[in-house]
């Protein structure tokens, strides 16, 4: 029925899925770039690379996060749809959007429309606009919600609230992401507000959306905002009755309820599986490239599928993450994204990056100022990037395969190759493209009409017969080699590769004390590793546990890992322990000698490595108690969980009240609320004192 509403509406589907680009196809996500950076991107780079257009970071008005150094992700915590944000004013967005449409560079919003701020919160936002969510209060008056406008308590069927169970739909799109406050989509108010949001961007000239979270909406509730949408601006250069461009965040990597295929009639749908799979490709045997599509995988078909090599979110190990290949490995990335383009499937995303190291809670590079203001991206004197920004989307390779794609478009991808470190691919017709991670030469079937064309990455020439064979030679540094009809190779750059990536502040240090909230929760199974110690010595027959989550009684899925033989009552314990939790061990969960688990077991170890029970990780002496799992971060606050310490023969009732506000080492932080047990960060190493307030967050060692 929704499909039906969107037809009558908008005239036919196509509309939805058309970027108002005239015939490009790759768009380029800026993440967390100014609106005056972005602005002058698009003159200067972006129109003449053959850039269809740009997806900027959610405008609207968020939460501001001084305690957490404002990470990225403050961002996708709404407070109003005011235009005022951290990548700047109303004004300077308006600016933006009017100089890429003049230059033909299209605008696509990233819409976080599913939920607010997280709830627990109060204050004002990055516009001056106050909210409150203490109390279980939801109050946006600068939109304006209030309580009726999010999901009610009643429609969640999970004991926490909250989104622990990814094989149940209902849960999925009822109850609260990571503590974020879930707008109730279905509502007539809700949906006129988030309309009249995009409307206002949309008569500002802008050509389409990313919707955040849609796996968290129910399709029928975008359909109902869809079919409220004005037609796209006339004055900003789009034909009358044109329809915005939709693609909807959807992670569906076989491991839920919530698919793709439920969002087709919508717009195109992320495929999280084609940047698995690309990932896995560019690390391992290249002949892998040959079977990125697989429809027996449930992967969305060509029309549908929006794909990407990573995102802002899978390249911090995020939503979607794991087995992704990013900047961090320029080589493997470049071919990666270079045969995203060259292969005919979906529609194609190129991320521009800042560098961020293993702090995956960096916000932008900023100023050295109090409100870390984002520092506007310098263009180095050979074009590429400085000041923290990594900007892929400027290295040569890249940059002139978006041409090639445009170039290549509607001709089918035909005579894949491999020799394992080296591929090639037809584009029937109009294109041949092949990339080698070592110099090579070799003579292939281009099907490409006869005559001499050039190699548009480094403007070497090649005669391909009338029978479309040719001899090709890839000796440049990229290893790529790429031709197509009335294609010279001419636009900006080039630009080399990767700049420097140390640099991340205009001036001063970069953030400290990050912590951690996803656009979209990982699906289960997506955890980090992370290490809890409790200092605490006891007697012959007392053993360790503990217990927590997020308090009052929340739970957080765990992993448990082994440790080496010595600790076989430890690895007994933690068979079938899969939650941290409150209550203790799980039903069913391993016995010792049999002696039942009191909840999540620790393992005694010392710094003295001549004894049996000596552990690499701990450096600190005797009576160090470890447990180490696999925590799901997504199910924690702010990145951060609550253990208490209890122990066996006297020690069942727990520690005393602890009133730990923050923790030293060289990862540390300031705990993002109140906590009477002890507070430790996922994805770290956490070390704890029994009934002391002091503790310790450090890097995982390798």
């Amino acid at each position: 029925m929704y499909s039906l509403v969107v037809l009558l509406l908008f005239g036919s589907s196509h509309a939805l899925y058309d970027p108002h680009c005239d015939g490009k196809t790759v768009i380029v996500h800026l993440f967390e770039w100014r609106w005056t950076s972005v602005a002058a991107e698009c003159e200067r780079f972006l129109s003449q690379a053959g850039y269809c257009g740009v997806q900027v970071s959610p405008p609207n008005e968020h939460v501001l996060l001084p305690q957490n150094d404002f990470p990225w992700w403050q961002r996708y915590q709404p407070v109003s749809y005011h235009l005022d944000s951290r990548s700047g004013s109303r004004a300077e967005f308006q600016d933006m959007v009017e100089r890429c449409n003049n230059v033909g560079v299209r605008i696509y919003i990233d819409a976080v429309v599913n939920h607010m701020a997280g709830m627990d919160r109060e204050g004002t936002g990055s516009g001056g606009s106050s909210f409150n969510t203490m109390n279980d209060n939801h109050d946006f008056p600068a939109v304006p919600y209030s309580d009726g406008d999010f999901t009610p308590r009643e429609k969640c069927t999970a004991g926490c609230g909250c989104v622990d169970n990814y094989a149940d739909p209902n849960i999925v799109r009822d109850c609260y992401l990571v503590g974020l406050s879930d707008l109730y989509g279905a509502t007539d108010h809700v949906q006129e507000m988030v309309a009249g949001y995009f409307n206002d961007l949309i008569d500002m000239g802008v050509a389409g959306f990313r919707v955040d979270a849609a796996k968290h909406m129910w399709p029928e509730d975008i359909a109902g905002i869809q079919s409220r949408l004005h037609s796209l601006s006339t004055k900003q250069g789009f034909p009358k009755d044109s329809s915005p461009f939709f693609y909807h965040e959807v992670i569906d990597r076989n491991d839920g309820a919530v698919l793709v295929d439920e969002y087709f009639d919508l717009g195109w749908v992320t495929e999280f599986r084609y940047s698995q799979k690309i990932g896995w490709a560019a690390n391992g045997d290249w002949g892998m490239f040959g079977g990125l599509y697989d429809p027996g995988w449930g992967m969305g078909p060509a029309n549908r599928a929006f794909v990407f090599v990573d995102n802002h979110d899978n390249q911090r190990g995020h939503g979607g993450g794991g087995d992704v290949v990013t900047h961090q490995t320029p080589e493997l990335y470049t071919a990666a994204v270079c045969f995203m383009m060259a292969f005919d499937y979906g529609f194609t995303r190129v991320m521009s990056s800042y560098y961020f190291g293993e702090d995956t809670d960096m916000g932008p590079p900023h100023l050295d100022d109090s409100q870390y203001t984002t520092a506007d991206v310098p263009i180095n004197d050979d074009g590429s990037c400085g000041g923290g920004w990594v900007c892929e989307h400027r290295w040569n390779a890249i940059s002139k395969m978006a041409s090639f794609r445009t170039a290549c478009n509607g001709a089918p991808s035909d005579n894949f190759w491999s020799e394992g470190d080296s591929a090639g691919i037809a584009r029937t017709g109009k294109g041949y493209f092949a990339m080698s991670k070592k110099q090579m030469t070799k003579s292939i079937q281009t099907g490409m009409p006869g005559g001499e064309y050039t190699n548009i990455i480094d403007g070497s020439k090649v005669t391909v017969g009338s029978d479309g064979m040719a001899t090709i030679s890839i000796s440049n540094s990229e290893g790529i080699f790429a031709i197509c009809v009335g294609c010279d190779g001419q636009g900006p750059g080039p630009t080399g590769g990767p700049g420097p990536s140390t640099t991340t502040t205009t001036s001063g240090p970069h953030p400290t004390n990050p912590t951690n909230t996803p656009t979209d929760a990982p699906t289960p199974g997506e955890k980090k590793r992370t290490v809890i110690f409790v200092e605490k010595q006891t007697s012959s027959g007392q053993d360790v546990f503990i217990r927590g989550g997020i308090s009052p009684s929340t739970s957080i899925p765990i992993t448990m890992r082994q440790l080496p033989q010595q600790w076989q009552l430890y690895n007994d314990w933690i068979a079938g322990d899969t939650r941290l939790d409150w209550e203790g061990a799980e039903p069913g969960q391993g016995q010792h000698n049999g002696k039942d688990a009191l909840g999540t077991p620790l393992g005694w170890t010392t710094s003295n490595s001549g004894n049996d029970f000596h552990h690499d990780f701990n450096t600190w002496g005797d009576h160090y108690w470890i447990a180490d799992m696999d925590m799901d971060c997504s199910a924690t606050k702010d990145g951060w969980f609550e253990v208490e310490t209890f122990f066996t023969n006297g020690g069942e009732d727990g520690e005393d009240q602890i009133a730990q506000a923050s923790c030293g080492g060289a990862v540390g932080g300031t705990v993002p609320f109140n906590t009477n047990v002890h507070a430790g960060r996922c994805g770290h190493m956490n070390v704890f004192h029994y009934n002391s307030n002091d503790c310790l967050i450090e890097t995982i060692p390798q």
